[in-house]
């Protein structure tokens, strides 16, 4: 993807929706104070692809908001590369250039909204567009009007905040965030202070934005909000985890995923390809990151049926390392090459006995694909 200069004329293109919103490249970010220096974020690689709805969660400290900031251009990454809707943001760049561009390219809301208090709604969300010189002068009320009617606040337009709830307050916040029409909008913690109505409310706007196109990046504490994102990316210590990781094994500590994500092996195969021979033993536990496989066993005829199809998200060979067996089954790519991530026996196993919550859920896993397979192979000898 060409990547243009905050000098040179901006290019939207937002009909190229398979191209990326945001790509970060060997992100690190460090911080100096009396005690040292500490590294918030250690060498994150990230891209974010155009309408995608996608939840950065993490636990306090993990460098999640960190990593919003260079997203964003609020603070400066110390080493990498950031490329935003096809510019470089850093590159070569002032801030009072970077600030502009902000100002067309990006809708930010904040924990806290962020609303200027003398101000009245209707002003907070026209303040972006005179700051960034869109729209003609007698346009900007009305468009302004627009978006407190699209989040439901056409009839507080002329309140200031402090006269209306915490929740309305935050939907104007949103209002004022996508007042220059940007193709982005990030998130901090936009539900953080809200209670459960007005959180959905807000989600679905975000929602609503998506599907017109908008690229949304949102920040969330909230177990129950990433479930309506089309990714869910974790951060912890400051690094990436894996996203097939995360997916495949949600009942897993952070820590835990880490390791994971540090040990990990990518492999594709193509289409039809033995992924496990039957009969063998299994060194590895496979999650599937794109694809699908297929599970098959022989009849007494000597004919193939397949007893299950495992796709995205899901892994297998879990009932062999935990049994210390052969593979019960031929594993193999479905008729679309598959890319899985592979971990080690040993690092498996050590991490499952650290995490019983997982054990468990992959003890019932094993227990139903056993069962299964002994349905399978009743069927088969009835045949």
């Amino acid at each position: 993807m060409k990547k243009t200069s905050l000098r040179a004329p901006l290019k939207n293109d937002s009909a190229g929706s398979a191209l990326s919103m945001i790509e970060l490249h060997g992100i690190v970010k460090r911080f100096t104070n009396a005690a040292g220096i500490f590294t918030v974020l250690k060498g994150v690689d990230l891209t974010i692809n155009r309408g995608e709805f996608v939840s950065i969660v993490g636990k306090s400290g993990s460098g999640k908001s960190t990593l919003l900031n260079m997203v964003t251009g609020i603070d400066h990454p110390t080493e990498g590369q950031v490329v935003v809707n096809g510019t470089d943001i850093y590159t070569g760049v002032t801030e009072s250039e970077r600030s502009k561009w902000r100002g067309r390219n990006l809708g930010i809301v904040f924990q806290f909204f962020q609303l200027l208090p003398m101000l009245t709604l209707l002003e907070n969300v026209m303040l972006p567009m005179d700051y960034a010189d869109m729209y003609d002068f007698d346009e900007r009320p009305k468009r302004a009007m627009e978006l407190l009617t699209l989040v439901g606040l056409e009839n507080f337009a002329y309140k200031l905040p402090v006269l209306v709830s915490t929740g309305q307050q935050q939907l104007a916040a949103i209002a004022r965030a996508m007042a220059c029409d940007p193709p982005l909008l990030v998130a901090d913690e936009p539900t953080g202070n809200l209670d459960t109505r007005s959180a959905d409310k807000i989600i679905q706007l975000f929602e609503g934005f998506v599907a017109h196109g908008k690229t949304v990046v949102m920040v969330t504490h909230d177990p129950s909000l990433t479930s309506r994102t089309h990714r869910n990316i974790i951060i912890s210590d400051g690094e990436m985890i894996d996203e097939t990781v995360s997916k495949s094994l949600p009942q897993l500590r952070h820590r835990h995923m880490l390791e994971f994500t540090k040990v990990a092996e990518k492999r594709v195969y193509q289409p039809g390809e033995t992924i496990i021979p039957r009969d063998q033993k299994v060194d590895h536990f496979f999650m599937i990151r794109t694809g699908q496989v297929d599970v098959v066993l022989l009849d007494e005829k000597n004919q193939e049926y397949v007893i299950s199809n495992l796709s995205k998200g899901e892994f297998f060979g879990e009932v062999e390392l935990l049994d210390d067996g052969k593979s019960i089954a031929n594993v193999r790519a479905g008729n679309q090459p598959v890319e899985v991530v592979i971990i080690p026996r040993a690092d498996f196993i050590r991490v499952i006995n650290e995490s019983p919550i997982t054990a468990e859920a992959i003890g019932k896993i094993v227990q139903k694909r056993l069962d299964d397979h002994k349905v399978a192979d009743n069927r088969a000898v009835n045949r």
